[in-house]
């Protein structure tokens, strides 16, 4: 009989899985972390049962779509900050531009990275590589106390805003992340479905625009995640003439690069993503 595993989002929304093993269930001092194998979409990682990244075609566009945006119009990457991103995804891809000489990856719990390490291939290319660097500490503590203009781009790769992850999305938070960022520098973060989480999008969304003075939010499909559609937003720290880093100013050298190894990344992808629903347009003030 085959097994299936249901992820429930308030009483109201089902996405079901068929499994065919768990290869690892732990409680570390946050939430509890589970490694499972299903027949879709190969291993997934879940924190406290929830879905948050899975080896088949939605890791690609999860991924991709938190960094390349980014990486290929920021003005400078030699130095990049990831937030979360235990799984070793968001690093892989950020590894994969030649240009980026450090990479400082923060992620509160250890025991999501030892079980990625272990159990998911997705991302095992990036924990061998010299440039990045894996800090077992509170994301908020560490971008708090870090040294005023010492990123060029600054990734949240955090989980939804409940438990470990709840601090990383408000103006306090985003405030050191700007603080943090060169001139010019960028902050893409994942901002939650703007479907089934439409209002913490928007608040979200809002947030960045108010301590950035610029905030741009783009879209894409994570099967796994609520409702299907789900949004990333992407912020620019003003330069010394009081300019934002547009997210449609894409490098053709480095759009290209990525393009010989990408999934779904296009620099046509990057520039449709940021449209914006006609229902959405009257929440966002564009600049």
């Amino acid at each position: 009989m085959a097994l299936w595993y249901d992820e429930e989002h308030e009483g109201k929304v089902r996405f079901g899985l068929k499994t065919t093993q768990t290869l690892f269930m732990g409680q570390s001092p946050f939430q509890r972390v589970s490694v499972i194998e299903t027949e879709a979409f190969g291993r997934g990682l879940l924190l406290d049962d929830l879905w948050m990244a899975v080896e088949g075609h939605d890791d690609w566009v999860y991924h991709e779509m938190l960094v390349h945006p980014a990486l290929t119009t920021a003005p400078r990457i030699e130095r990049v900050l990831i937030i979360g991103g235990g799984d070793g995804g968001t690093a892989r891809e950020v590894l994969r531009h030649p240009q980026v000489r450090h990479v400082d990856m923060v992620e509160i719990d250890g025991m999501v990275v030892d079980a990625a390490k272990q159990f998911l291939p997705h991302g095992q290319a990036a924990w061998n590589d010299p440039r990045l660097t894996v800090r077992i500490q509170d994301g908020i503590e560490f971008v708090a106390n870090a040294e005023s203009e010492s990123y060029d781009v600054v990734l949240v790769d955090g989980s939804d805003p409940v438990g470990p992850a709840e601090g990383l999305f408000n103006a306090a938070f985003f405030g050191h992340c700007k603080r943090i960022l060169r001139p010019g520098g960028v902050l893409a973060t994942q901002s939650e479905s703007p479907r089934l989480q439409r209002d913490v999008h928007i608040a979200m969304v809002q947030v960045l625009a108010e301590v950035f003075g610029d905030a741009h939010p783009y879209y894409g499909t994570v099967t796994i995640y609520p409702g299907g559609a789900w949004s990333w937003t992407y912020a620019s720290k003003a330069d010394g003439a009081g300019n934002h880093t547009s997210p449609l100013a894409i490098d053709a050298a480095r759009a290209a690069h990525v393009e010989t190894f990408s999934e779904v990344y296009t620099q046509e992808v990057h520039r449709g993503a940021f449209a914006v629903p006609n229902n959405l347009k009257a929440h966002f003030t564009r600049k």
